[in-house]
């Protein structure tokens, strides 16, 4: 256990139809929802128990209100050797200067296109223009260690990754290409729509020349390049080369419930222990027992149901359990 991703809120300004295509869903209960005191505590435990690395997700993060406030309380955590955010980019202008100045360490933006007309059709918001303002305004704040994630979709933007590579040379950012996923409900997923990590590589070979393959040094999801040029980028190859079996993340939703894996249909409630009044000590033996136990293969489980023609999730049972979406799991 090394990594954990923490979502602070199930809610979003825009709707991609990968990950959030409907206009209203069954969100979280307010009142369900971890405080700032909440989300510490509960970081605190999984970081006495091994956990250095800290991503802050959602939904969109920056709706949660006060959110430097919860950045400074986790990065003056001992043991919390890495802090990041991914954001959507879209409020990012008005928080980069306070979000650095709290700690964060490290900042990661989706950006899927660069014409304005195809983010509108994607996101069905025409706040383009705001993205690119947040990010310029992180790297003006000095949030340097900066990286540009990219849904690959065929058919949308798989015409893009030469253009992507260069504005990310640009804001000296490292951009990451995501295979698209067949996670949350609605989202149209089928896999002709998949650009692969290998179709990806020979579309850059075609401009760049061949990339070579940098020597992996932690679990990271995400396998890196460097083109001939000396440009690293990354490909995360989930859809196609699930790499479950180095998987050291865990995720935890905005109202406390615990997931070992993306595509798990179950997970952990550790919203009412806590709220029950749990010691540091007996989260701690709740968490290490079930995580012990893991055996969670989710990414390659998937290969085999999508070969015997399963669907994975009905649009019925996601509306009666909102923690099965991905905006709500903090993809």
């Amino acid at each position: 256990m090394g990594a954990l991703r923490i979502s602070l809120t199930d809610r979003c300004n825009l709707r991609c139809r990968y990950c959030m295509p409907e206009e209203e869903y069954a969100w979280l209960p307010r009142e369900d929802l971890l405080t700032f005191e909440e989300i510490e505590r509960l970081t605190e435990a999984f970081v006495s128990l091994g956990v250095d690395k800290v991503r802050l997700t959602g939904g969109e993060p920056l709706l949660r209100r006060g959110l430097p406030e919860l950045v400074r309380r986790l990065a003056g955590l001992p043991g919390v050797k890495d802090l990041a955010m991914t954001t959507n980019g879209v409020l990012l202008a008005k928080h980069a200067e306070q979000l650095r100045e709290a700690g964060l360490h490290r900042l990661t933006i989706s950006l899927d296109t660069l014409r304005p007309e195809r983010f509108s059709a994607l996101t069905r918001r025409g706040t383009h223009p705001d993205v690119l303002a947040g990010i310029n305004a992180a790297v003006a704040t000095g949030l340097t260690d900066l990286k540009i994630d990219t849904v690959v979709m065929r058919g949308f933007n798989e015409d893009e990754l030469v253009d992507l590579i260069e504005f990310g040379k640009n804001m000296s950012a490292e951009v990451r290409f995501i295979e698209y996923m067949d996670v949350g409900g609605a989202t149209g997923w089928t896999p002709e729509k998949v650009f692969s990590r290998k179709e990806i590589l020979e579309t850059l070979a075609q401009e760049y020349g061949p990339a070579e393959e940098l020597r992996k040094t932690d679990a990271a999801p995400a396998d890196r390049f460097v083109l001939p040029d000396g440009t690293v980028f990354g490909i995360i190859s989930s859809t196609t080369q699930p790499f479950c079996a180095t998987c050291d993340r865990s995720r935890l939703t905005a109202d406390g419930m615990w997931l070992r894996c993306l595509y798990a249909m179950t997970g952990t409630d550790l919203r009412t222990p806590l709220r029950d009044g749990a010691s540091l000590d007996d989260l701690r033996d709740l968490i290490t027992g079930i995580w012990q136990q893991r055996r969670d293969r989710g990414a390659v489980e998937r290969i085999g149901q999508r070969a015997r023609g399963q669907v994975f999730v009905s649009l019925e049972n996601l509306k009666r359990d909102p923690h099965l979406e991905m905006h709500t799991r903090g993809g």
